[in-house]
């Protein structure tokens, strides 16, 4: 980059055209980190400094800046210095102040001892110890006895904060029935603030504050109670709640009595279809396929096969919740095989 196009007006062209000089002395010194040229300012008739940017790690927004020199009669310039400045847009840590002002309210921790500033404009000198005993022993009565008081600047001071804080201004004094200085838990300062300023001693409201006379809360002695019988009346509705169905409704009705009677002459047929399958849910795997494959006849003449299974007294039960409880506790059944001649019975 050139320096005489950034160059600042007055620089003499000696040292505004001293960019490889001074960039020379910088990699001798820092041999990375030095970026493109930024420009020259004037220090005077005989020195000017030029900036270069850093490209540093954690030097976003720093220079570089070499101070070069030339006497009037030079025919050349020469590096008087550099340094690593901070830009207009660089990191920099915060001026510094020192502790005594650093410090804030709140900061004072158990041990700490922190003492006022010499001349605090907040203290003025109180009563002096005379040695006499019974003058001193009556000024302590009277609250005489400090050797510093409160200076008026101290008291405004005081009086400013606790204002702002618990005062008539406040979210909580505007929304407030009444106001502290009428509260029966405000008790009073002495002395020059006692007509402005107490502490409240209620624990549900500012306990142990200093709130001002037209400050107030919800807690006040005076408070009462809303009259009426409370909130309306209203049902209660709960989205969450489970949905109570009565059984009655998934009951099946009862077959009336034609319709057993009916079905009691069928009752053969559709017994050993039922009894196969309780037998396979109590059989082992193995034997499922054999036991579903029992085809049993029930011919209308067999008495005995209608005496194994009767209509209306193994399946067909009064309660109707009950049949299927009733119906799993069967564990053997006495059918026909296919295969066995008439007259034989095989149990399983």
């Amino acid at each position: 980059m050139s320096a005489v196009g950034v160059s600042e007006s007055g620089v003499r062209p000696i040292l505004a055209e001293a960019v490889e000089l001074a960039r020379r002395a910088l990699l001798e010194l820092e041999p990375v980190g030095v970026g493109a040229h930024l420009g020259v300012t004037a220090e005077d008739d005989a020195a000017a400094t030029h900036h270069f940017q850093a490209t540093l790690p954690g030097y976003h927004g720093w220079q570089w800046a070499v101070v070069v020199a030339a006497p009037p009669e030079a025919t050349h310039a020469t590096v008087s210095e550099s340094a690593l400045l901070p830009g207009p847009d660089a990191l920099v840590a915060p001026d510094f102040l020192p502790w005594d002002q650093r410090i804030r309210p709140g900061d004072l921790a158990p041990g700490d001892l922190l003492a006022p500033p010499a001349d605090d404009p907040r203290l003025v000198p109180g009563y002096m110890i005379t040695g006499d005993p019974i003058v001193d022993d009556t000024a302590t009565a009277l609250g005489l006895g400090r050797s510093q008081v409160l200076s008026r600047e101290g008291r405004e001071e005081a009086a400013d904060r606790w204002f702002s804080e618990f005062g008539p201004d406040t979210d909580m004094a505007r929304a407030a029935p009444s106001t502290c200085g009428v509260c029966g838990f405000f008790v009073p300062l002495a002395g020059s603030l006692q007509a402005a300023f107490g502490v409240c001693a209620n624990a549900m409201g500012a306990d142990g504050r200093v709130v001002h006379v037209a400050y107030g809360c919800g807690a006040h002695s005076d408070t009462v109670v809303p009259t009426g019988s409370g909130s309306p009346l209203y049902e209660a509705y709960d989205d969450a709640a489970v949905e109570i169905v009565p059984a009655e409704e998934f009951r099946k009705p009862e077959p009336a009595a034609e319709t057993i009677a009916d079905g009691a002459a069928a009752a053969p047929e559709a017994t050993p279809t039922i009894a196969a399958d309780i037998a396979a849910a109590e059989t082992p795997e193995a034997a499922v396929a054999e036991t579903a494959s029992v085809v049993v006849p029930a011919p209308e003449s067999d008495a005995r096969v209608a005496d194994a299974a009767p209509a209306g007294t193994l399946f067909d039960l009064d309660d109707a919740d009950a049949r299927n409880t009733d119906a799993w506790v069967v564990t053997a059944v006495k059918v026909e095989s296919e295969a066995a001649e008439p007259g034989a019975a095989e149990t399983r």
